[in-house]
C-alpha cells in the first residue's frame, strides 16, 4: 500500500495523488513529498522507487532484502538509512522488523513490510489541513525516528518486569528446571535489543553531527536527543543484562550453600555413629579369649560406653557449631 503526503509551502496540501504524478510533484518548487510503502507490491516498489526517484540498484535491493543490522549510506542526492522498529508479539517480549529510509532533498520515502503504529501515528499528525508546519523532509524524519524509538519503552518495561520476576524466583527458591531457561531466554533478549540499539545510535550520532546538508542545522539538537535516548536503552538493557548474570550467581550460591548444609548434616550424624561403631566393632570379635565377652556386667558396660560416648561426641559438635 502506498501512502503520500504531499506538502507546499510548508503546509500539507494534499493526501495520496495518483502514483504516476509522484515524478512531477518531486520536481515542482516549494513541494515536499513523504511516500509511505508499507507491504508494497512487486509492481508499487518497481513503480516508487525504480520509476519514480530512481534510487540507486544496491540501494533498492537493500531495501527489498531484510537486513540484520542498522545502517546508513550516503549518495549523491539522498540518504538511505536501515533501522529497526520494535513489533510486540504474545509469546516474546518482543521483536524487530525493518525500516528503510530514502531521505533526500525535497521528499522522504519509507518502506516496511508490517504496519508499524509509529509510521501511522506520524502520517496522521501530518496529514491535517492548516496542521503543522514542514520546511523540510529532515522534519519528517525526526518525528518517526523519535516514535520509532519511543515504542521501545514498552519492550523494556517487559524486560525489566521478568527480570524482576526472577529476582523474586530466586529468592523464593525457584526450580532450577523452571529458572534456567527464563534466564538463557532473557539474557537472549538482552543481548538482541543492545545488538540492534548500538548501530542505530551510532547513526543518530552521525546524523547529530551536521555534515550533511540534508539535515538542517535547526534538527540537530533533535536528533541529538534522539542519540542519548538510544545511549540510555543501550546502558540500562546492559545494566539489566549484568543484574541478571547476579541474580544467577546468587542462585548458584544459595543452590551451594544448601547443598553444603545438608552434607554438614549428614556428616555430623556420621560423626555421631563413630562410637556405636567403634563398641560394637570391638565386641562383636570372635575370639574365644575374649574375657570382657564372659563379665556379667559387659553387656551393660558396652551399652554405657555407646551412650557416653555418643553423647560426648554431640556434645563436642555442638561446641564446635558443627550441628
Amino acid at each position: 500500500m502506498i501512502t503520500t503526503l504531499v506538502f507546499r509551502e510548508t503546509r500539507f496540501a494534499a493526501l495520496n495523488p495518483p502514483v504516476d504524478t509522484l515524478a512531477t510533484l518531486r520536481t515542482e518548487p516549494g513541494a515536499l513529498l513523504w511516500v509511505d510503502l508499507s507491504q508494497p507490491t512487486d509492481e508499487e516498489i518497481k513503480q516508487v522507487l525504480e520509476t519514480t526517484f530512481a534510487f540507486h540498484p544496491l540501494a533498492i535491493e537493500d531495501c527489498v532484502a531484510d537486513s540484520p543490522f542498522p545502517k546508513l549510506e550516503e549518495y549523491e542526492d539522498y540518504l538511505y538509512l536501515v533501522m529497526h522498529a520494535v513489533v510486540s508479539t504474545e509469546h516474546q517480549h518482543f521483536t524487530t522488523t525493518e525500516v528503510d529510509i530514502f531521505l533526500g532533498r525535497n521528499f522522504l520515502v519509507t518502506f516496511h513490510r508490517q504496519p508499524l503504529r509509529p509510521i501511522q501515528a506520524v502520517l496522521e499528525r501530518y496529514a491535517r489541513p492548516g496542521g503543522v508546519q514542514v520546511r523540510g523532509p529532515d522534519r519528517f524524519a525526526h518525528s518517526l525516528l523519535d516514535l520509532l524509538i519511543e515504542a521501545y519503552q514498552p519492550a523494556m518495561d517487559s524486560l525489566h518486569r521478568e527480570l524482576e520476576a526472577i529476582e523474586e524466583g530466586v529468592l523464593k527458591d525457584m526450580a532450577a528446571k523452571d529458572l534456567f531457561p527464563r534466564v538463557v531466554a532473557l539474557r537472549k533478549q538482552f543481548s538482541a535489543l543492545r545488538q540492534i540499539v548500538r548501530p542505530q545510535r551510532e547513526i543518530a550520532n552521525s546524523l547529530a553531527e551536521g555534515k550533511t546538508k540534508l539535515i538542517r542545522s535547526v534538527m540537530v539538537p533533535y536528533l541529538r536527543d534522539l542519540a542519548e535516548d538510544l545511549v540510555r536503552i543501550e546502558t540500562q538493557a546492559s545494566a539489566w543484562a549484568e543484574q541478571l548474570i547476579l541474580s544467577f550467581r546468587v542462585y548458584l550460591n544459595k543452590s551451594s550453600h544448601e547443598a553444603n548444609e545438608g552434607i554438614r548434616v549428614l556428616t555430623g550424624i556420621t560423626a555421631l555413629t563413630i562410637p556405636v561403631l567403634l563398641i560394637s566393632g570391638w565386641f562383636g570379635m570372635n575370639f574365644e579369649t575374649m574375657y570382657e565377652l564372659a563379665g556379667r556386667y559387659s553387656y551393660l558396660a558396652a551399652a554405657a560406653l555407646t551412650l557416653t560416648g555418643t553423647v560426648g561426641m554431640l556434645a563436642f559438635m555442638r561446641r564446635k557449631h558443627w550441628l
